[in-house]
């Protein structure tokens, strides 16, 4: 599963501005004003090569009884419920306050490992900065500026390595016969409450291993069920509706938001399951738009199309080309998970899909298909300067991912890596899975070499 760390502390010391930092995104509120964040804030981030998810929550008043501030709190509490590691914000410029000592009390009883991080410590002394914060007995406390970036790293290298550690501690060794074979297909059910997710799972396995009900929010958990069909092993993920913040009220209900996001990490494939009969929402582009960031092969299934007269299904199809055109490469099915129908139509493209992730791509194949690229588009250019594209290799699997060796690569514009990211995927037909281009440019031989004498 995807580590999970929360970000915890007192109102406005620094914690939207961290988690902004570290997804590389502007989707945190910061102001210099306590109190803004109020929800819990999710998102992606990555040290390396290991990505992580990443939870803001409001300023936390643990002595809060009541109003907002109370409401604040069981945010924060659930934070940390949920996470892996827990780093603790403070402010290293108004120095330690009373609810820094009663957040610290919670932590320790949380069971959670507690990472100490004094913020707006630039440009001071790291002895000064941290000194009366070690009276909190929560380890080292290391000094960080959220806003300048400045020991960002080492915190973060620090959280995770509590997170493998508490791993390697408490986790068994599983028996042979439990390990998970490489063969198996690993496919996540995703999608709001209620849009017959359960009922999906069910009508793949041919009985009723989940409960289905006519409610918003049976499902509490992720759900991981194995079955063989056509020589062919698949592990199937039933996840829990993502509410908008909003409508998010019971506790064992926003448990079920990072579990389904874990569960698209943890997935080969995605199955986005709408309902025909409802508009396609906000929160469904929301969805889908973690599930591109998450590089996974995706089917989109539109369920209780049986329910939808003519005109609802013409509107279905409008909102998918409109509000979800950004998933154009993925097969769309259009199905009635209750009685079966088109149930197996999705399976089958979920196999394909998980080819297409999959696939090997040889080296003289994709070096002829970006030269065919750039004849028919060179890249535009940088001032002075062109980019020159000249060879390519595959660099990994699910999503594939296409090294592109050349000069200048730096200057290449978003645009036209997303032509390139196309005119591969249509060369090679990789249908529902999304492509990945990474500039590798190499180094000028002639930088640092004695000037030529005429």
């Amino acid at each position: 599963m995807l580590p999970t760390i929360a970000l915890v502390g007192r109102p406005n010391v620094g914690k939207s501005t961290l988690f902004n930092r570290l997804t590389k995104s502007r989707d945190a509120l910061v102001a210099d004003y306590p109190g803004l964040t109020r929800d819990r804030h999710y998102g992606r981030a990555r040290a390396d090569e290991q990505p992580y998810l990443v939870v803001d929550t409001g300023g936390f008043e643990p002595k809060a009884t009541s109003g907002i501030l109370h409401a604040m709190a069981q945010q924060t509490r659930q934070a940390i419920a949920e996470s892996d590691v827990v780093v603790f914000m403070v402010d290293g410029r108004l120095g330690l306050a009373p609810q820094d000592t009663a957040i610290a009390d919670l932590l320790r009883r949380s069971g959670r490992p507690v990472v100490l991080a004094v913020n707006k410590a630039e440009g001071l002394p790291q002895e000064r900065a941290v000194a009366e914060f070690h009276e909190l007995g929560l380890g080292d406390p290391v000094a960080i500026s959220a806003a300048h970036g400045e020991n960002v790293r080492a915190l973060v290298d620090h959280a995770l390595s509590l997170v493998a550690r508490a791993d390697t501690a408490d986790e068994p060794p599983r028996p042979p016969e439990d390990r998970e074979r490489p063969d198996t297909i690993k496919v996540a059910i995703v999608g709001r409450p209620n849009v017959g997710k359960s009922t999906l799972v069910n009508a793949i396995l041919g009985e009723e291993r989940v409960i289905a009900f006519d409610e918003p929010g049976t499902t509490r958990d992720a759900i991981y069920l194995d079955f063989e069909r056509g020589g062919r092993r698949y592990k199937l993920i039933d996840t829990a509706g993502i509410r908008r913040r909003g409508k998010v009220f019971e506790s064992v209900e926003k448990f079920s938001v990072i579990k389904t996001m874990q569960a698209i990490e943890d997935a080969h494939v995605v199955v986005l399951l709408v309902d025909a009969s409802d508009a396609i929402t906000e929160q469904d582009a929301h969805l889908a738009g973690h599930i591109l960031e998450a590089g996974r092969a995706l089917v989109v299934a539109v369920n209780k199309w049986d329910a939808a007269d003519g005109d609802r299904r013409e509107q279905a199809k409008r909102d998918l080309d409109r509000k979800l055109a950004f998933l154009d490469f993925a097969p769309r099915h259009f199905i009635c998970a209750r009685d079966g129908k088109g149930v197996a139509a999705v399976l089958k493209s979920v196999g394909e899909v998980f080819a297409a992730a999959m696939v090997k791509l040889p080296t003289p194949r994709l070096t002829r298909t970006l030269q065919m690229a750039v004849a028919r588009q060179q890249p535009p250019r940088a001032g002075l300067v062109r980019p020159k594209l000249r060879y390519a290799h595959q660099g990994g699997v699910n999503p594939p991912l296409i090294v592109v060796h050349g000069t200048a690569l730096q200057h290449v514009p978003a645009a036209y890596r997303r032509y390139l990211e196309h005119f591969f995927s249509d060369a090679f037909q990789l249908r529902g899975t999304p492509l990945r281009i990474q500039f590798k440019a190499g180094a000028n031989p002639y930088v640092g070499a004695p000037a030529r004498r005429r």
